[in-house]
């Protein structure tokens, strides 16, 4: 009699699990560390063999590197993130380039969209920080069309940024129940995520290259402007706020490859196109 009670009890709160990410990512200015990947968003578009005229999607967008690339390309790109701000840089970027895009509010767990949709759906550094992963896959599924294509870019849980939330996790663990989002980036999770409706899932490990003036500023720049890790430092004490600073510090001089006293950090990441069954 005490299962179903112990059951609810396990099963995560989504929604407040959302709010509080909702909050963290709105925080700072993600934009400002988002328009320095723009070049995996090109290597994407890429890598899906991108047409004009194709009707695309891009999912938690941010300040839109895929919808950019993808519009440059003269697809027909319809933005989304559940953060306005970001929508609303996405806006500016695309203005500014003279891109024709459309922005839409949206939650990549429950998409305003009808079945097969898009030709291609796609997320770079989003999706995979979803709640419930398995909603998300299966809703960048049902909007893409048979025989279409889902394009992601996701970090993998031993690059540089996997141990950035692994140290933050250190210090405010997340929350019970809800699952890494850096197993987006492992083709086993991937497998269980999207296996049931691909007809081919293909994995290429790259790298993206942070480069900053030096490890301090990038310490500056993230703790400002990355909300995850604006939000972690505005949430601890001067003591471990000190403990987190030398961990990433630490974390940095890992994988700093330059000797001149900039920073030049390699992370890895997943580049993933899935071929819709």
């Amino acid at each position: 009699m005490n299962t179903p009670a112990a059951l609810i009890a396990e099963t995560p709160d989504f929604e407040a699990i959302k709010t509080k990410q909702n909050a963290a990512w709105s925080s700072g200015d993600y934009a400002i560390v988002g328009t320095t990947l723009q070049i995996v968003g090109e290597q994407l578009a890429e890598a899906l063999d991108l047409r004009a005229g194709q009707s695309v999607l891009d999912v938690a967008a941010g300040n839109g590197n895929f919808t950019l690339a993808a519009a440059r390309r003269w697809a027909e790109v319809t933005s989304t993130d559940y953060v306005p701000a970001l929508l609303e840089r996405g806006a500016e970027r695309a203005k500014a380039d003279r891109l024709p895009v459309t922005f839409h509010f949206a939650d990549a767990e429950d998409l305003p969209f009808t079945d097969a949709m898009f030709d291609v759906v796609a997320s770079t550094y989003g999706v995979m920080f979803t709640p419930n992963q398995e909603k998300a896959a299966a809703e960048m599924l049902r909007v893409c069309r048979p025989g279409g294509r889902i394009g992601l870019a996701n970090w993998t849980p031993d690059s540089f940024v996997g141990g950035i939330f692994k140290a933050i996790g250190r210090y405010l663990p997340p929350p019970q129940g809800v699952k890494s989002p850096a197993l987006w980036g492992t083709r086993e999770h991937l497998d269980v995520l999207f296996g049931a409706g691909a007809r081919e899932i293909r994995v290429t490990e790259k790298d993206f290259v942070f480069r900053y003036r030096s490890p301090q500023h990038f310490m500056e720049i993230f703790r400002a402007y990355y909300g995850p890790v604006h939000k972690a430092f505005a949430a601890l004490d001067g003591e471990r706020q000190a403990g987190l600073h030398s961990d990433l510090m630490g974390l940095i001089d890992r994988y700093n490859t330059a000797d001149d006293g900039t920073m030049v950090a390699p992370s890895a990441y997943l580049e993933i196109v899935i071929e819709r069954c």
